[in-house]
């Protein structure tokens, strides 16, 4: 099972709100030895939301969506999510008594009195109408919660709400948890055209299952100028043994070591 997320909303595309999802889940995973596999950035447009959740649902992935799900004219996320199903909505109980509590706190904050019938408190039902079917997501901030079905995952856009609730996600998973250590070294390489190094790094993954090679050259590094910084990732029961081979491979190619990376 890999590890998706996917940000929605045409803010975050226009450059109206810069992201911080992205890096905050990387942030959870790592905490929990897990690595996300992918993710992708799609904009409040009803039809590429249905296309690219109905991929969602069929991978078998863990995936986190954020953001769209909402009662306003542009929150698309959770009737695309119905479409993708192929399901209908449906206020799910177990919501409307969480937004119920809500609107309930609320009115008392305001020394205000409020009926379930009013036509606000029939607004605020409107966040708890999901795919039938779907399971809650809790919401730590204000208990208006997301939804689930199956690996998919659908929290608010807000980092207040989101951030606990992708962390609520991920502790489903324990099984997919794992120890968490060093699964990452690198060295910076000089001297050497990434190109003439791809034979190494070839046979290094092939040699080290469980293991993946990567390579980041740069031109104008502000430490190391021009510069590879080349290391090996993954499994940390061939961790080790495949760095050191990475290692001797380099310095056998005869290129420079300029620092050693533990991440």
């Amino acid at each position: 099972m890999q590890i998706g997320l996917i940000i929605i909303g045409d803010e975050i595309l226009s450059g109206k709100r810069q992201d911080s999802h992205l890096a905050k889940f990387i942030e959870l995973l790592g905490e929990r030895g897990m690595q996300l596999a992918w993710a992708q950035y799609l904009g409040d447009d009803r039809a590429q939301l249905t296309a690219r959740l109905r991929d969602a649902f069929a991978s078998g992935d863990l995936v986190v969506s954020c953001g769209g799900i909402g009662a306003t004219p542009d929150d698309h996320t959770r009737q695309a999510a119905a479409a993708a199903l192929g399901r209908p909505l449906a206020l799910h109980p177990e919501a409307r008594e969480l937004i119920w509590q809500r609107i309930q706190q609320m009115a008392a904050d305001q020394g205000k009195t409020v009926t379930p019938d009013e036509p606000d408190s029939l607004r605020r039902f409107e966040m708890g109408v999901f795919p039938e079917g779907a399971g809650i997501v809790p919401n730590p901030y204000n208990k208006i919660p997301g939804f689930h079905v199956g690996n998919v995952h659908f929290v608010p856009g807000f980092p207040v709400m989101a951030h606990p609730m992708m962390a609520w996600v991920l502790d489903r998973y324990p099984q997919l948890h794992r120890q968490v250590g060093v699964i990452e070294r690198s060295l910076i390489v000089q001297g050497a055209m990434e190109a003439s190094l791809t034979p190494l790094m070839e046979s290094v993954e092939a040699e080290f299952p469980g293991i993946k090679v990567f390579s980041l050259p740069s031109v104008d590094h502000p430490q190391w100028g021009r510069c590879i910084e080349l290391g090996v990732k993954g499994s940390p029961n061939h961790l080790a043994n495949a760095y050191d081979a990475l290692k001797r491979g380099v310095i056998l190619f005869g290129a420079s070591i300029s620092t050693e990376l533990v991440r």
